[in-house]
Parts: structure tokens; C-alpha cells; sequence
């Protein structure tokens, strides 16, 4: 169980700076945030290939690519619900 939380936090952490890393302009989320920002969008991310493929199978994340995907999808969506984009280098 230990190693499944903590896998789940590394995987988040990492599609999380992806996500941060391709939306343009500066995000300041924080560490949590962008764990949760990776976990989400890989769940995001299975729905959607999920919708696109084989129809809804439940709770299932994505692989890696579809993560990312998961995750520049919340970011965009967050960043306009709540305004928290700044543009860099202003």
C-alpha cells in the first residue's frame, strides 16, 4: 500500500512538471498542487481515452503520454477558473 501512495505521488510529480512545463506562462502552484495536478490529469486523461477507444471502463488512469495530456487539460482549466495565470517575463 506504502509503495502504491508513493508510486501515485512520483507519477503525479512528474506528469505534473510535464503539464507545467508545456502550458506557456508561469504558474505558481506549488509542490502539492502539482502532485495533485498530475494525479487528476491522469485520471482525466484514462476517462478520455477511455471515451475515445472503448467507452467508459470506470476509475483507470492513463499511461505517461495520456497524463500529460490529463494534466495540461486541468492546468488550462484551473488557470481560468481562478485567474491565476501570470505571463513570463512581465
Amino acid at each position: 500500500m506504502f509503495w502504491t501512495i508513493l508510486g501515485w505521488i512520483l507519477f503525479g510529480l512528474i506528469a505534473g512538471f510535464l503539464a507545467r512545463a508545456l502550458v506557456p506562462g508561469k504558474d505558481d502552484i506549488g509542490l502539492l498542487r502539482t502532485i495533485v495536478l498530475g494525479v487528476v490529469g491522469s485520471v482525466v486523461g484514462g476517462l478520455l481515452f477511455g471515451l475515445l477507444t472503448v467507452g467508459i471502463r470506470g476509475f483507470q488512469p492513463a499511461g505517461w503520454i495520456g497524463s500529460v495530456i490529463g494534466a495540461v487539460i486541468v492546468l488550462v482549466i484551473y488557470n481560468k477558473v481562478t485567474g491565476r495565470k501570470s505571463h513570463r517575463g512581465a
